[in-house]
Parts: C-alpha cells; structure tokens; sequence
C-alpha cells in the first residue's frame, strides 16, 4: 500500500506538500499540484481517513440496525435514512438483524467495533433486555426507529393506534361485522399498538371479536397466507381482513387467491403499510400509508443533535400515517 512518502518521492515533493494537496490546507502552484495529483493516481495512495477521524474523535460513520431488508418498507426507510446522512457527509454502516435479538446483538457489537459516532436502531423484541443496555453502555448516542421501547430514548416510530382504529372503523361503517385481524410478529411495540387499535374499534361499536378471527402472521407471507387460508376455508369465514403490515397483506392476497375468492366482492381487505404500486395492484389497496421519509430524516437529526452535544432529555416522535382510500374494501 503506497505511503504519503511514496507519492512525494514520486513528485519529488515534500510530504508537507503532498498533505497541503490532499487537505487544500495551503495553496500550491499548479505545477506543483498536477505532479502531485499525477503521483497520487500512479501509486494508487488512499488517504487514511478512519486514522484522521479517530484522531479528531469522530469517524463520521453512523450504524443502522433494522430488520427485513426485503420488506420494501425497511427498503424505503434505509434509503430516507442513508439519503438524509449523505446530505450531511456521513457514511452508514448497515446491518440486517433479521428481527433475531442474537443477530441484532451481533450487528450492535460489530457497529461499536468500528466506532460509528451514533447508531439507529430498529429494535427487535428482546431490544430492552440486551441491546439497548448495551448500547447505553457504551455511551454511543442513538436512535430508535419504527418500533419504541419503555426504556427512555430517543425514538421515532408511526402513529399506530388511531391508524389500525381507523381501517376498522371504515370496515364497520360498511356493514361488516365478522372482521378477521391479522397481527404481526410478538413482542414488537408496532404489533401490539395496531392490534390495541382494532381491538378498541370494534369494542367501540359493541362488536364482540370472534378469537378465531385474530390471526398469527408474524409479520412474514407465509405466515400470513397460512393463518388466512384456514380462516377462509371455515364456512362461517369473515367478510373482511384487517392485514397489520405489507408482507402479510401479500400473504393475504395470495390466500383468497388460491381459494378462488374475489376481494372484495367476496371478502373485504384494508391494510396498515402502503405500496408504492398500490395504485396498480388489483383491487386497487385501501391501506395506511407510513411516512418513511419524515421518519428516517427525523431520527438522523436527532441522532446528530446527540452527536453534537445535545443532553436534553428523551424524546419521543410518532410520525401520522395517511389514509389511503382505494376499492380494496369494497367501496
């Protein structure tokens, strides 16, 4: 690997004039500066910029844990996230904790391995117990996102309450009173405040929820298409689905599908979690659509406030959804 030495031998240079060209701490002729530049790109040299950053305390590196990279939700959240650092010239290391606390704590302990200044994290449901004291140990400032944790933190998630209430007030407003739910994975604050608004709704109206009609689809396709599928085949099946995130609404879709019924003419679906392609997806989805980019540019800047110094005391930011209304409901 060539050296600073290297490249002023080359130039026959200084190594105070080599430094002066990389960092514009001085000006140089221009002469001077294209035999520079020139040695630079002939031996291949690379600035050390993690010993510069470890040196002035700071790598400007920021570490994102989350989960289900396949979901095209976190997709569009890592982006709002890594588009928001960019703006700010910092580099994120991602990792995929697979909603797995053991995986989760093994991409927290490889973030603080490599000194990121901060870290966001996407809590999985032992978060409380493992990571987060562990992060809090370290004095790394960080952020939640999506989901939110009892322990005191900085957190940013969706509104899921009155979102979840809401899709099953509008299913209630129709007519339907056999409406299945389908929740997603136990344990994560997201789940259970989306299933607490279903369930307010519905006791609302003095409808009693049948326990058959609550549904595990832990958040996966297969899951949920297997919990829909059987619930779908009773004959006394729902007129109407409450899918609780995007991933088991597919796995919904393809269950009526597969046993030939015809949404909504046959049952009724609403999801919380929006498609980009929602407007294609026949029928046409009536859906809870996340604010991801709020979201991911709220953590960041809360997360580089701490970075900075910032020693207030936590907050908690839900970000509102919006109300989608297609035909998937039958309307």
């Amino acid at each position: 690997m060539a050296t600073m030495g290297d490249v002023a031998r080359l130039a026959g240079v200084s190594v105070s004039t080599v430094s002066h060209v990389l960092n514009e701490t001085r000006k140089v002729n221009a002469t001077t500066r294209e035999r520079v530049e020139s040695a630079i790109a002939e031996t291949g040299y690379r600035r050390n910029v993690v010993a510069r950053s470890l040196a002035a305390g700071r790598t400007h590196t920021i570490g994102l844990s989350i989960s289900a990279l396949t979901n095209p939700y976190f997709g569009s959240l890592v982006h709002a996230i890594e588009e928001r650092l960019s703006a700010a010239g910092l580099v994120m290391f991602l990792g995929d904790s697979h909603d797995d606390p053991a995986a989760e704590r093994r991409v927290v302990d490889s973030l603080l391995d490599r000194q990121v200044d901060g870290i966001i994290v996407a809590p999985s449901a032992d978060a409380e117990r493992d990571t987060i004291p562990t992060i809090q140990a370290s004095g790394t400032p960080f952020v939640l996102i999506d989901r939110g944790v009892e322990i005191p933190c900085d957190q940013v998630a969706p509104e899921n309450v009155e979102s979840a209430a809401r899709l099953t007030d509008h299913l209630l407003d129709l007519g339907h009173r056999r409406i299945a739910v389908v929740r997603g994975l136990a344990g994560i604050t997201s789940s259970t405040e989306r299933v607490d608004g279903f369930l307010r709704a519905m006791a609302d109206r003095g409808v009693e929820v049948d326990p058959r009609y609550v549904l595990d689809g832990h958040s996966r396709v297969d899951d949920a298409e297997h919990a829909v599928r059987e619930v779908l085949s009773a004959p006394d099946r729902p007129t109407a689905i409450v899918s609780l995130n995007n991933s088991m609404t597919i796995g919904t879709v393809k269950a009526a599908r597969a046993l030939g019924l015809d949404i909504p003419s046959d049952v009724a679906l609403v999801s919380y979690d929006d498609f980009e392609w929602s407007d294609l997806f026949e029928p046409r989805l009536t859906a809870a659509g996340q604010d991801v980019g709020t979201m991911g540019r709220a953590a960041v800047d809360m997360l580089l406030e701490r970075i900075d110094g910032y020693d207030g005391p936590a907050r908690r930011v839900q970000v509102p959804t919006s109300f989608h209304h297609r035909n998937s409901c039958g309307c």
